[in-house]
């Protein structure tokens, strides 16, 4: 049994075996101790000229407490800390750490400042050799859950020998399989936790509460609602903090989800979007009564902001031929139909996501088995074809580029003429524009390759010559994958490129996404798993942003506005099925609105006390299963 911690020297020997995979994460660590006695497990975040430091500390005995510091490899160089120097780590950490330590000094062991590895295995076992313990997989610290990992992991391979006395191999798969799901999770947890750690000097800039709040909540599991349980006063704190910062202050301070927020002179009555999700339903490119109940239902529901799906600028750049246009008249009135619906009846906004198909056109349509009898030639950044299913598209020269910028222009002169409250220029997934963005995508080696400034020149061009033909006072917004989920894709730095260029545009908000830009991608999902790349960019680049990604209730939805990962959220599948979801989230949170409209206002006599009840019984539910204190 080989335990014997991260640097294990067993696994290490068979490390081919086991799959074994160790990366190093970014900040660098000390584990101290001092005498200095705590009530419970605190956080102290000092900022210093040199950027942020936080010390992770707990009691573990009378007396004796463990202090951990951690700060990013640059806070660390700028204060000359040395790796293996415990006498000058201790004299700038108790300079630094003066008040909280009250007195009291530090304590070292072999002290020495490291970077935490992730560790991980395909395989648990080899021949007769099984892993358990930091060996096995490590959790970073900031969770706490090390010595529970291995603990439980200890008690499954005892609980697998016991069951397969005389098979060896089968009690290490027996392990294997009932443990590994729960140690991934444990992980994925702890590496999204550490995240937030090695991102304290961009964390720090929001204001207390929000920072405290966002601490408390960075991994995911403990949401608002966990907190509004466990202590009211202080969620109650945090949401006064949001409503006196808020940039349009609200009549009623009632949830984060439903504060109105505005982009120029479009105001949304709440922080609720909804997702371009492809209805695949137009016929030659027409929307129809489907688009109209569709959309229409959504609105009346309370959605605070309606992004159109997918609409194509030419009859080539749709996906299917299922997807709608917007480059014809007859479009133009049908859309129209559509948005003075909206705005006749509710107070819903409308936008429509602008877009060209690229490589990824001429596809059937998702529940069809066959593909389309007639496809079109396509185009794209360079002549890589998306998957084996489709066929090599054809570099854009620059009468191609002339012609795409033109069919934009006029698709968004066509949006305004259909009444749309905002644009979505598509540049995420993979498609035409976005084929620019990635270097995977774009192999290119002329003025539109190689760099990311050059990979973004046509993307930009459009979006700028669509800008100066779209109403002033009408926001626009792009959407950009953040990621490629591949090796060798898309940089963070190119990211933040592109999404400070179209700011600097005048793009309003960035609706941030990841990923399909390559058919081998290998994401990362889990609930609200896209959530970390709009906080980046939000709070990096200083923009408005949308995020979405397995977003499932209100709950999640106040947690990341409140945490400030984002200025909207926008909801796909869950609204595909519940046109009100938004009607049960104001009628769960108590949320007296004023948009109902009046045809529907007597539902509020019936829904309210039902979802006041239900919300009830989950409390009580949630209040008897908390983990009782340990304090004294």
């Amino acid at each position: 049994m080989a335990c014997d911690g991260i640097g294990s020297a067993i696994r290490t020997q068979f490390a081919d075996s086991f799959g074994t995979k160790i990366s190093l994460k970014k900040n660098r660590f000390v584990w101290l101790g001092s005498t200095k006695p705590l009530d419970a497990f605190t956080y102290f975040f000092r900022t210093t000229p040199q950027g942020t430091i936080v010390a992770h500390t707990y009691q573990y005995e009378p007396g004796m407490s463990t202090w951990i510091f951690e700060c990013s490899d640059e806070t660390w160089l700028k204060h000359g800390f040395e790796t293996t120097n415990e006498k000058d780590t201790i004299a700038k950490i108790a300079e630094i750490f003066k008040d909280e330590l009250d007195g009291h000094g530090l304590i070292t062991n072999k002290s020495h400042w490291r970077q935490f590895p992730h560790v991980t295995n395909e395989k648990w076992h080899h021949n007769n050799i099984v892993l358990l313990g930091d060996a096995k997989a490590t959790a970073h610290y900031s969770i706490g859950s090390g010595t529970k990992l291995a603990m439980d992991s200890a008690i499954g391979l005892s609980d697998a020998v016991i069951a397969n006395p005389t098979n060896v191999q089968a009690a290490f798969e027996q392990y294997d399989k009932t443990r590994r799901n729960t140690v991934e999770m444990i992980q994925h947890a702890a590496l999204v936790s550490l995240d937030w750690f090695e991102n304290m000097d961009r964390n720090i800039q929001h204001p207390f509460y929000q920072f405290a709040f966002g601490c408390m909540t960075r991994s995911k599991k403990v949401t608002y609602e966990n907190l509004r349980l466990r202590d009211k006063s202080f969620t109650d704190k945090v949401l006064a903090e949001f409503h006196q910062n808020n940039v349009i202050p609200s009549a009623v301070e009632g949830p984060a989800t439903f504060t109105p927020f505005a982009l120029r002179e479009m105001n949304l009555v709440n922080r609720i979007t909804m997702s371009a999700m492809g209805q695949y339903s137009a016929e030659n490119g027409l929307v129809n009564d489907w688009h109209l109940t569709h959309y229409g239902s959504r609105a009346t529901g309370g959605v605070g902001l309606i992004i159109a799906e997918m609409t194509a600028i030419s009859e080539t750049g749709r996906i299917t031929l299922g997807c709608a246009g917007i480059y014809t008249g007859e479009q133009i009135v049908k859309w129209k139909n559509i948005t003075d619906f909206i705005h006749k009846n509710t107070q819903t906004k409308i936008g429509i996501q602008i877009g060209h198909s690229g490589r990824k056109g001429s596809s059937k349509k998702p529940w069809e088995s066959e593909p389309i009898e007639n496809p079109w030639g396509l185009i794209s950044a360079s002549a890589i074809a998306f998957n084996e299913n489709y066929p090599v598209p054809k570099e854009m020269d620059l009468a191609d580029m002339d012609l795409i910028t033109s069919q934009f222009v006029q698709a968004t002169k066509n949006a305004d003429e259909a009444g749309f409250d905002m644009i979505e220029l598509q540049a995420h997934h993979g498609f035409l524009l976005a084929s620019f963005l990635s270097p995977l995508t774009n192999i290119r080696i002329d003025e539109f390759g190689g760099s990311i400034e050059n990979r973004l020149k046509f993307p930009l061009r459009v979006f700028n010559e669509m800008r100066k033909v779209f109403p002033k006072n009408k926001p626009m917004s792009v959407r950009i994958s953040a990621t490629d989920w591949v090796e060798n894709g898309i940089s963070e730095q190119d990211v933040l490129t592109i999404a400070e260029a179209f700011k600097n545009a005048g793009a309003d908000i960035i609706n941030v996404s990841t990923g399909n830009t390559v058919a081998n991608q290998k994401p990362q999902t889990g609930r609200m798993w896209q959530t970390p790349f709009s906080d980046w960019i939000r709070n990096t680049i200083h923009v408005p942003t949308i995020t979405t990604g397995y977003i499932q209730d209100i709950d999640q939805i106040n947690t990341i506005i409140l945490n400030g990962r984002a200025d909207l959220v926008a909801l796909g599948r869950p609204l595909l099925l519940d046109a009100n979801f938004v009607r049960n989230a104001q009628a769960y949170e108590q949320f007296q609105t004023e948009d109902i409209p009046n045809q529907y206002k007597m539902g509020i006599s019936h829904l309210y006390p039902l979802k006041a009840t239900e919300r009830k019984q989950t409390e009580s539910m949630k209040t008897a299963l908390k983990p009782k204190s340990n304090k004294k």
